[in-house]
């Protein structure tokens, strides 16, 4: 029988989850300490900042999450005062002030991907509302010295957590984000070089390509996130994040041009000549024993190996088309990029200073997305403003605190992903209560209330919540306990056991937490459609605009990874078998290549005409793949394709990169009439 993933997790955790269950226990206890030894108002929110960081335990996303929230809790408090300062005596202006505070945190924490940025976002807010709030619900607070004093006093309590949490993490069984790096880049790359082969094994299945595609694209943003916190990893840190940038970046380049590569064979088989069919067996071949070896010497000698071998293909052609040889030096190429991401593997071992510097990859922001995530977390603090301002109750408190910070934390993730979190969440609201009140009530109320006690008692609950919190699946059960738990039973120096005061709060934050999974339910982002048309319209303009940039190939990576793995989560909950729009999006990004590439080659043969037929050719490029994307093919391409090989061609005399620049532009014609007819056929269908 099965165990529940919950109750497997509890029952039988492993060593790690023991051992950061442990950690978090002491981190919390530590946080405690310091806070009631320094008579902070509420040590419990030490305690909640400790919490918050247990997400993610290595040692560098700890640092980082720990300034983050430091940062954004000081930003909070700071505008906190703001308001107060402009519209105390107005005290709806102020709440409206507020809220437009909180919809600005939550859109721009849709608009970045790394989570510990988000905190800091979350901080913010919550910081700006328990400042205001705090001194709106007691009118002897209203006044510049206690203003100053409570936002003072909920920053220290934030502080005090997040460094506590962050020693435990650096002295206490070290885990590093250096090795969870390591660790995702040998499966990056070891996944990226099973794309490569079945890309290019005629047997493979398009299910067992987009399989392996989207499980590379979700690795690669986790490592990008991570390449941040790792310099704060020791002095070899920042040398491993730009490792870390650059086997992303070219992990990129490869998917790129395997696209090509494969996609060539399967659907223009008439074009393949006998020596180039041989050259794509002997590549996947290869690309077989790179992945076997190991050792980075031997995938490194590896990969040298086929580099040779591919130039030996080369030499040995005869008569061979203008698409075989430019296909041919596409393969060359996309060998290149495999040593530079074997030699990135590399550095984050060994330092390797001769490593140019990458782009990282970019979250891709839409505008949209931040409004009505915005308006969403509005919505939430609305409804628990208007309560609390029609009752005055102190659990409506609750529900414009705690609510809003999941809101803004929870902002970037799809609905698919959203409501089993939000669901498990609010199961661990439901288990913290009671839990609060026997332990609240019914031990500590009876208990000499000193820290000793204090610790003897919530050591147990917290550290099975916190195996809860260890992995992944489980860890909204683990969250949801925790912080409502803190919030209900208070620990601090002068603990009031009141019944009505803990059943307020338990209230409030049930009530907060079901408000929050019921709008988020009923307002939701804009139909996957749109949102994809959206995708598409920014690789267009992105691939009008890749003359501009400076490195253009870092660049246009950059901008297309996250964008990528959004157009295969549209597609995988749509549920669609033939994957057409995550096909489109890596059709954007090996035409981006291409047009780069062309421009590499057009180097000794730029002159005005020239120049001013490519800018006419990069515009309808980027029209014609919107017009693909919506099953119509531009006949304008061939026509400006034609020209502008015209005008290169009276720019000098014919040689062998013109004869490239040829098939180059005709694999892109066939590439764009393909995309477009198998879209025509599936409207029709």
């Amino acid at each position: 029988m099965t165990l529940h993933p919950l109750l497997a997790q509890l029952v039988m955790p492993d060593k790690r989850s023991v051992i950061y269950a442990l950690k978090g226990v002491i981190s919390m206890a530590l946080a405690l300490l310091v806070s009631m030894y320094l008579q902070l108002d509420r040590p419990y929110w030490a305690l909640v900042s400790a919490v918050f960081l247990q997400i993610r335990p290595e040692s560098g996303l700890v640092i980082e999450k720990a300034l983050c929230q430091i940062f954004g809790s000081v930003l909070g408090g700071g505008v906190g005062i703001l308001i107060l300062a402009l519209f105390m005596p107005f005290p709806l202006v102020a709440l409206a002030g507020l809220t437009l505070w909180i919809g600005l945190n939550s859109a721009a924490s849709s608009m970045v991907h790394n989570t510990n940025f988000m905190y800091a976002f979350a901080m913010s807010g919550m910081t700006a509302v328990l400042v205001v709030i705090l001194v709106m619900s007691d009118a002897s607070l209203a006044n510049d010295r206690a203003v100053f004093d409570i936002a003072q006093s909920r920053i220290s309590e934030i502080a005090v957590g997040a460094i506590c949490a962050m020693l435990v993490s650096r002295l206490l069984w070290p885990v590093t984000v250096t090795d969870s790096m390591r660790s995702h880049s040998r499966d990056v790359i070891n996944r990226t070089l099973e794309y490569l082969s079945l890309e290019l094994d005629p047997d493979s299945t398009h299910e067992q390509r987009h399989r392996h595609a989207d499980k590379i694209l979700e690795i690669l943003v986790v490592l990008n996130d991570d390449s941040s916190a790792v310099a704060y990893e020791g002095p070899e840190g920042p040398g491993r994040s730009r490792a870390a940038s650059l086997l992303c970046n070219k992990v990129m380049s490869l998917l790129a041009v395997t696209q090509i590569m494969g996609r060539f064979p399967r659907n223009h088989p008439e074009l393949v000549s006998p020596a180039f069919a041989e050259l794509l067996a002997d590549m996947r071949a290869l690309f077989i024993k790179i992945a076997e070896a190991e050792s980075y010497e031997e995938s490194y000698r590896q990969a040298q190996a086929l580099r040779r071998a591919l130039l030996e293909h080369r030499a040995a052609y005869v008569k061979e088309s203008a698409i075989v040889i430019r296909l041919t030096q596409t393969a060359v190429e996309l060998v290149a990029d495999l040593v530079m991401v074997l030699r990135a593997y590399n550095a984050l071992e060994n330092r390797d200073q001769t490593l140019l510097k990458a782009s990282k990859l970019r979250t891709h922001r839409d505008p949209l997305i931040g409004a009505v995530n915005g308006f969403r977390t509005m919505v939430v603090f609305m409804i628990g403003a208007a309560i609390w301002l029609s009752t005055a109750s102190p659990a409506a408190m609750m529900m414009m605190i705690m609510p809003l910070v999941f809101s803004v934390m929870f902002a970037r993730f799809p609905l698919t992903v959203l409501k089993p979190m939000l669901r498990r969440l609010l199961l661990g609201v439901v288990v913290a209560i009671p839990a609060a009140l026997f332990f609240g009530l019914g031990l500590l109320s009876r208990s000499s209330g000193d820290f000793e006690m204090l610790v003897l008692v919530l050591a147990g609950p917290y550290f099975i919540a916190l195996l809860a919190l260890a992995n992944q699946p489980t860890l909204p059960y683990g969250l949801g306990f925790c912080i409502p738990f803190t919030l209900i039973v208070q620990p601090g120096n002068n603990m009031t056991f009141g019944a009505d005061m803990a059943a307020s709060n338990a209230l409030g934050l049930f009530v907060g937490i079901s408000t929050l999974y019921w709008v988020f339910r009923l307002i939701t982002p804009p139909d996957s459609q749109l949102m994809q048309r959206r995708l598409f319209k920014a690789t267009a303009r992105d691939l009008v605009r890749i003359d501009y940039q400076r490195r253009p190939e870092n660049w246009f990576n950059g901008r297309m990874g996250e964008r990528l793995l959004r157009l295969a989560n549209y597609d995988q909950a749509s549920g669609s078998p033939n994957r057409n729009m995550t096909d489109l999006g890596f059709t954007g990004l090996n035409i981006g290549h291409m047009s780069i590439r062309l421009r590499r080659r057009l180097k000794n043969h730029r002159n005005a005409l020239v120049d001013e037929k490519l800018a006419q050719w990069q515009q309808v490029l980027a029209d014609t793949y919107l017009d693909s994307a919506r099953g119509h093919m531009n006949p304008r391409f061939r026509e400006v394709s034609a020209e502008l090989l015209k005008a290169i061609h009276k720019a000098g005399e014919p040689d062998a990169q013109t004869k490239t620049i040829e098939g180059m532009l005709e694999r892109m014609a066939l590439t764009f009439e393909r995309t477009a007819g198998a879209l025509a056929r599936q409207e029709q269908a």
